[in-house]
């Protein structure tokens, strides 16, 4: 286990699937997981057993299985850690491991840091420290603020505040942001929505249009996603559609019951021109209910980690767990695979 593994897992969505350890520890597969955690050093499979022993309340063992990960100096591990720690009752502990060194490394790693003690401040309900620290470094200790806002009976206060940031910003991006995930947690979609849909037709990074289809989707509201990904203008079509919009709008047909249309959709396209078209059109057959044909398409795309990762998901459908974890390669075998693709590419 090394801080290089850790953190091309995160940053490459590598390791073992999170919805796949998340259907496994519905099914009561806690061991195994926990095993895939220590034998792989895999962060998806430690985090989500941490997760689910601290809410069992067993802080003991969570600790057992995170602290390798957290003595490694990794941020997210070490945030996890400070967070088991917190909830155990060693709050001296929990606060000499988040608590950030002298400034060493480059500033995102410092920055980094000081949102996760920042994130133990809140909650320890320490709200005054944190407003000094969000005065001399916004960004890292927004969300935290405007949480311990929340959590502290003052929604309406974070709302302000963000709203007020927005408005006297040059870039806001990071505040609208925030404000969607408030207004998400609020439950007010439609408020979400038209607090930020002047961006979606934006051709840089401050488009929020895909964000906002991920919280409705998150809700059930499919349809009303599907909604928002028309009428965009032709400039954002040219720039987006291939690249993701398509794809999410397939995925969200998925989910709204359409597969077969969306079925239709992708094989009326050049199958050269559809990104993962075996995979997708096996998710949707699955959606569809024909799962034998799905997994039939998905095991001849094997070793892949994407078709691996699909396969998974159907096999943990059938039952079929400690087999459903063995189809997921390895991290080193899926950044040799990653090194392989862009080789191919260069």
């Amino acid at each position: 286990m090394n801080v290089d593994d850790l953190q091309w897992q995160l940053s490459h969505h590598g390791g073992v699937p999170r919805e796949l350890v998340a259907a496994l520890l519905e099914r009561g597969c806690t061991e195994l997981v926990a095993e895939a955690a220590r034998e792989r050093g895999d962060w998806c499979c430690a985090e989500g057993v941490v997760r689910e022993l601290c809410a069992a309340g067993e802080f003991g063992r969570a600790w057992e299985v995170v602290e390798p990960f957290a003595a490694t100096g990794w941020q997210p591990a070490v945030r996890v850690g400070a967070d088991v720690l917190l909830r155990w009752g060693r709050i001296r502990q929990a606060l000499e491991l988040a608590c950030p060194a002298e400034p060493a490394g480059d500033g995102f790693d410092e920055a980094r840091a000081w949102r996760d003690y920042a994130e133990v401040l809140v909650r320890r309900g320490r709200i005054d420290e944190l407003r000094e620290h969000a005065g001399t470094d916004t960004f890292a200790a927004l969300r935290p603020y405007v949480r311990g806002l929340e959590e502290a009976g003052s929604p309406g206060e974070a709302e302000a505040y963000l709203r007020g940031r927005i408005a006297t910003s040059t870039y806001a991006g990071h505040y609208e942001n925030a404000l969607l995930e408030l207004l998400g947690r609020q439950g007010r979609f439609e408020d979400a929505v038209a607090a930020v849909a002047h961006t979606f037709d934006n051709l840089h990074d401050g488009n929020l249009l895909q964000p906002v289809l991920l919280l409705l989707a998150e809700h059930g509201l499919h349809e009303r996603a599907l909604e928002l990904t028309v009428g965009r203008s032709p400039e954002f079509h040219a720039e987006n559609d291939e690249f993701w919009l398509r794809s999410n709008r397939w995925w969200l047909m998925g989910e709204s019951g359409r597969s077969r249309e969306a079925i239709a959709e992708i094989e009326a396209l050049p199958p050269a021109g559809v990104h993962d078209r075996e995979s997708t059109i096996a998710w949707l057959l699955a959606r569809d209910g024909r799962l034998d044909e799905a997994i039939a398409r998905l095991r001849s795309l094997l070793p892949g980690k994407g078709a691996a990762r699909d396969l998974a998901g159907l096999l943990v459908r059938q039952g079929r767990y400690a087999e459903a974890l063995a189809v997921v390669p390895g991290v080193a075998a899926q950044r040799e695979e990653a090194r392989n693709f862009w080789t191919r590419r260069g």
